[in-house]
């Protein structure tokens, strides 16, 4: 029997249940401690570079030197600008899973952070705006190596019990390289000369750097370990890091050879192609899953302020550059707040239940910024100005952004590495990064086109697709809450394999303990 849309199979949670006994936590356990730090600027820190990104598009575009250098960009040049960094994402995609299978997790991180440095190298010498645009493609071009390895980094070197948190934590670094990149433009909108937009540019390989230098120290993942035949070096880290050391651990034991039983059984199945991801009713699943998944992180209405927030204001009658620099660095530090807030609440809430929240709660939110919006550019329009109408739309443009956190922030990629097994976890990313990709390149591009030619009935758009997102998670997605990555590698596939995964895991449990118990009886009879 096929499973129902909101529910999936997963394997006996036999190392679950060990996880739910370990009350010890992350903090007073030095090595996970040192995992966990060295995570932050190698990993968890990646969507900096993009939260800069989008940040620094649209600061940039209040700042008075860039439009004057740049002939003051308009309609679908402007759009082009903003949607570079997405078309030069596409153009990557295709080779991620081979990058992250030949060099690691570690080294695709390191391949990305290289590409990104070039880019905003060229970005900040910029003499034209050919020039910025085709920088803004190489920015592009090296992030979603970065993203698709670091995210499936985090989870699988994270343990269970502290996994969702950190995938959670990595796109609430979107967030802070917003803060960053509008406190920066905002203390460089007053030079006079082409500093005053140069400087934000070059600091954008900044990110990129740390990430260079931090994951050189990082361990690489135990299961692209354990896919390479390299299993000893994969038990290594485990012992280390899930076990403090000790080589004895009834949870390391179980976990590396769920790891291995589940790769093994990936691997009958699987060509290790592009076409496995339709291969199966169970892969088509996840498939339309995270393609939407990642046209929702985009198609939400949540570019329209990200990337065009200044002319939002203007719109509604807030046109002094200082004042909208001062909105903006206020927006990016609540939005921050917001997303650390849910991040770290994830674990106490079921995943669907979130992305059902988040998705009504949007609709809510777009519907009245909507109608206050309607009045506030029609008073505009006509010459006058709309008070009420104004502090009504900057409320629900506030409002907008917790309830976008609940689900397409905090769980996007706690959600992506969930669904996909192993195997198949790069290309799936890759996936959901190709869609979302397009869907910020569509979206910023016609953005600042639809504002111009039907302004606030532009906002219409995003309310019906709000409608039909909600629809979508209601039906289709599933819960994947409180299991580990093993346990849910076989999610829509039945449960035979799930149980034979599951299976190994008890049988090497029991042999350990069988060993155990026979140690004790010779140290007895001794």
């Amino acid at each position: 029997m096929a499973p129902s849309p909101s529910k999936g199979n997963a394997g006996d949670p036999v190392l679950t249940r060990i996880v739910e006994q370990d009350k010890v936590s992350w903090v007073k356990k030095p090595n996970l401690r040192t995992l966990y730090l060295l995570l932050v600027p190698a990993a968890i820190g990646i969507e900096i570079t993009s939260g800069f990104d989008s940040q620094l598009i649209n600061a940039l575009q209040i700042v008075p030197t860039w439009k004057s250098y740049f002939h003051n960009p308009q309609g679908s040049l402007k759009g082009i600008i903003a949607a570079a960094y997405s078309l030069g994402a596409i153009l990557s995609l295709p080779i991620i899973p081979w990058v992250d299978d030949k060099i690691g997790r570690r080294g695709s991180i390191f391949f990305g952070s290289t590409i990104m440095v070039i880019g905003a190298i060229i970005q900040g010498l910029s003499n034209h705006v050919a020039m910025y645009i085709v920088a803004r493609l190489i920015l592009g071009f090296g992030i979603p190596p970065c993203i698709v390895a670091g995210s499936s980094l985090i989870g699988e070197l994270g343990y269970p019990k502290e996994r969702p948190i950190l995938t959670s934590l990595f796109n609430v670094s979107y967030f802070v390289g917003q803060v960053i990149a509008a406190g920066i433009v905002f203390g460089t909108n007053n030079i006079k000369s082409n500093w005053a937009w140069r400087i934000p540019s070059l600091l954008q390989l900044a990110p990129s750097v740390l990430q260079m230098a931090f994951v050189l120290f990082l361990p690489e993942s135990p299961r692209w370990l354990v896919s390479h035949d390299r299993i000893e070096e994969a038990e290594a880290i485990l012992v280390k890091y899930h076990a403090e050391g000790n080589r004895e651990s009834e949870f390391v034991k179980g976990e590396i050879e769920q790891i291995r039983a589940t790769i093994q059984l990936e691997s009958e199945a699987a060509k290790k192609s592009w076409l496995d991801l339709v291969a199966t009713s169970g892969m088509r699943r996840r498939t339309l899953i995270t393609a939407h998944l990642g046209l929702f992180t985009q198609w939400s209405g949540n570019t329209l302020i990200s990337y065009f927030f200044g002319d939002l204001m203007t719109m509604v009658g807030i046109k002094n550059s200082i004042e909208k620099q001062k909105l903006n660095v206020g927006y990016a530090c609540w939005s921050l707040v917001t997303g650390a807030i849910v991040a770290l609440s994830v674990t106490k809430f079921k995943r669907r239940s979130l992305y059902m929240f988040c998705t009504l709660s949007l609709l809510v939110v777009y519907t009245g910024w909507t109608i206050a919006f309607k009045y506030a550019t029609t008073a505009e329009d006509a010459g006058g100005h709309n008070q009420s109408a104004s502090i009504a739309s900057l409320f629900f443009i506030f409002a907008y952004q917790p309830c976008y956190n609940i689900g397409f922030n905090a769980l996007t990629y706690t959600y992506m590495v969930e669904v996909w097994p192993y195997l198949e976890r790069s290309r799936g990313i890759a996936v959901f990064q190709l869609f979302g990709r397009l869907a910020a390149f569509f979206t910023t591009f016609v953005n600042p086109i639809g504002l111009e030619n039907i302004s606030w009935k532009w906002l219409v758009v995003y309310c019906c697709w709000l409608a039909y997102e909600t629809g979508f998670v209601w039906f289709l997605f599933p819960e994947t809450a409180n299991r580990t990555l093993e346990e849910l590698a076989f999610l829509f596939e039945g449960e035979e394999r799930a149980h034979i995964a599951a299976e190994a895991v008890e049988s090497k449990l029991h042999d350990n303990e069988k060993l155990s118990i026979e140690g004790k009886h010779t140290e007895r009879h001794v």
